[in-house]
């Protein structure tokens, strides 16, 4: 089983998010959902992981603090750029973004340097992307794109790729991938709740209402991000970043098969391709002593190779010289005839 396998299941469970929340009751805000399934979520992987306590070091704690403020951050700005641009645009704007940013942002902080074959797939990737959300609305009557919605969305890519980078790294330092998750989800449970009180919980008192909102934790929040903090011990996190557009796949599919939305032929070309996109980067390539993880060449593979010690025998003391020496001219001594 590939090891990026957990990064695609957790993107399959993201894929469901949009399918799930059209599903509350009407008239429920948006924002609203999507808070309540980031603070049961958030809850519910803080408590489940008490038992691997982190031991982290003042730097690792304001990684945490950065982290945590970027989970949140996410609802808050996309949710509100889906009601002021649209569902669709507001998608591709936050999935096609997220592992642009995400590269970036290890590239600027210093841990590798991109790839061509990292470039090429994400390129090819979020061509695909852009292709399968946007190609029905060419095919109609288009929502006005807004300004406004368009930055919010790009604020969530950076979000995510904030988060996902902040746990990779962690991750990397050595600290255990569900405390790692349970201490950012947790502290972004707390600042969001403010925001989901204020919006009103009188809707979570409905059968409906209170299904989708646990769906969103247990499913979407809880399991799909603790398989994706199994996948960051094994995956580099640009290559996990692009993995994640398997969402608007995902999404475009339940879209079809769930709520009966209809996808133009634009819209399956580009599933095509993102599929090829994802496919090219998890195929195995040939690599130049490089983690088979990574997709961004390290800083450590830039550097001169050391060069190896050559094998030399233990220095003989000057007693021991003379005694090989001796045991040398007596072998060499011809033996007398009998």
């Amino acid at each position: 089983m590939p090891k990026s396998s957990s990064i695609l299941a957790a993107a399959v469970l993201w894929g469901s998010t949009g399918t799930a929340a059209s599903l509350a009751p009407t008239g429920t805000p948006a924002a609203a959902v999507g808070s309540a399934g980031l603070v049961f979520g958030g809850l519910l992987l803080l408590l489940t992981s008490r038992g691997n306590r982190l031991h982290c070091n003042r730097f690792e704690c304001g990684l945490l603090t950065v982290g945590g403020c970027a989970v949140a951050a996410y609802p808050l700005t996309f949710y509100p750029a889906v009601a002021r641009t649209g569902v669709a645009v507001a998608t591709v704007t936050t999935l096609a973004s997220a592992p642009v940013f995400t590269g970036l942002l290890v590239w600027i902080t210093g841990r590798g340097r991109p790839e061509n074959r990292w470039l090429a797939a994400t390129g090819v990737a979020v061509i695909g992307c852009l292709a399968l959300v946007l190609g029905s609305e060419f095919g109609g009557a288009s929502t006005p794109i807004d300004p406004l919605g368009v930055a919010l969305a790009l604020c969530a890519g950076l979000a995510y790729a904030s988060y996902l980078l902040v746990g990779g790294e962690l991750i990397a330092r050595g600290q255990p991938s569900s405390p790692v998750m349970g201490a950012m989800f947790g502290m972004a449970a707390l600042l969001v709740l403010p925001v989901l009180l204020s919006l009103g919980i009188d809707w979570l008192a409905t059968p409906r209402g209170l299904t989708v909102a646990l769906y969103l934790a247990v499913f979407t929040t809880f399991l799909a991000y603790r398989l994706f903090g199994y996948g960051l011990r094994h995956t580099a996190v640009d290559t996990a970043a692009t993995l994640t557009l398997t969402e608007a796949a995902v999404a475009a599919a339940l879209g079809v098969t769930v709520v009966g939305e209809r996808l133009s032929p634009l819209s399956w070309s580009g599933m095509a391709v993102l599929a090829l996109g994802l496919v090219l980067l998890t195929l195995p390539a040939r690599r130049r002593n490089a983690p088979a993880s990574s997709a961004f060449a390290s800083r450590r593979s830039t550097q001169p190779d050391r060069p190896r010690a050559t094998r030399r025998s233990a220095p003989t003391s000057p007693t021991a010289a003379t005694r090989s020496d001796r045991s040398r001219t007596r072998s060499r001594r011809p033996v007398p005839p009998a």
